[in-house]
């Protein structure tokens, strides 16, 4: 699963940033580093609804 639909679906409160954590595979203490990468803060232009979780 792409990173920067993860980070989105924990800033949109979707999930609890443990969830997120789990789901990256990495340390709750490790989510502020995420949380400030330029580049996985950017949403993809999948997350819109153009194509599904899935990637049918």
């Amino acid at each position: 699963m792409d990173k920067r639909k993860v980070i989105a679906a924990y800033k949109r409160g979707f999930i609890t940033v443990q969830e997120c954590a789990q789901i990256l595979g990495i340390d709750t203490r490790q989510m502020n580093g995420l949380m400030n990468d330029p580049h996985l803060n950017s949403e993809p232009q999948r997350l819109r609804g153009q194509q599904s979780v899935n990637g049918y």
